[in-house]
């Protein structure tokens, strides 16, 4: 939890400076290529990087996550010219493995992980074609597969959880409907994942960053 606080106070600062900055810029561009009522879907190519801590019990070490490339879609409907919703659908595929047990360094098996994510967004006219957003919502990690890695590993189990996700970036108009998006989360993910029947428990924060870049289509 306290590197989830620290995290936080890092970010809402940077949010919070970035709105003052852009609010100016609002007023002069009102006539923006989005506005209430219209509807996107965009197809993102992200990074999931993640940036885990844990704790093992009873043989110490700790949990290392590897980071993950895969296509993300979300879905945005805009409720004001200012303010969307937006669904976030991913799987996310993961091999951790144990470092600096009692027993030694270990694979521990294969995750698959369905993270949809909800928020809700600000949205900042910066110019006729550019708008910039930020985003702040709610998380639920389903562990869709998991595979124990086999010899001291016979059974793994990892719990479905809920989060907290922020948000922020910007769409660039193309041509028409179309349009360039970029687009940085960051989730805080907490599970408990259980090793042959509970035998062996680790606390795992993977809290991911996740980068993408995409494009969208306006309805």
């Amino acid at each position: 939890m306290k590197k989830t606080s620290r995290t936080i106070d890092r970010i809402l600062p940077a949010a919070c400076v970035a709105m003052s900055v852009l609010a100016p810029v609002h007023a002069l561009a009102q006539d923006s290529f989005v506005s209430a009522g219209d509807f996107i879907v965009r197809g993102r190519v992200i990074v999931v990087e993640p940036d885990e801590g844990s704790t093992i019990t009873p043989i110490g070490g700790k949990v290392g996550i590897d980071k993950a490339v895969m296509p993300e879609v979300d879905f945005s409907y805009f409720i004001t010219d200012n303010i969307a919703v937006e669904l976030i659908a991913a799987v996310s595929p993961h091999n951790p493995k144990a470092t600096g047990t009692a027993l030694g360094d270990m694979k521990i098996g294969d995750l698959l992980l369905l993270p949809p994510t909800l928020t809700l967004q600000y949205h900042l006219p910066v110019s006729k074609n550019l708008k910039s957003y930020v985003g702040a919502g709610v998380n639920y990690t389903m562990f869709i597969r998991e595979k124990a890695d086999g010899g001291i590993v016979t059974d793994l189990n990892a719990k479905d959880s809920f989060g907290v996700a922020l948000q922020a970036g910007a769409d660039y108009r193309i041509k028409g409907p179309w349009m360039l998006n970029v687009d940085m989360k960051k989730l805080f993910l907490d599970t408990k994942v259980t090793v042959n029947g509970g035998a062996v428990t680790a606390d795992v924060d993977i809290d991911p960053w996740i980068f993408g870049v995409g494009v969208g289509y306006k309805f």
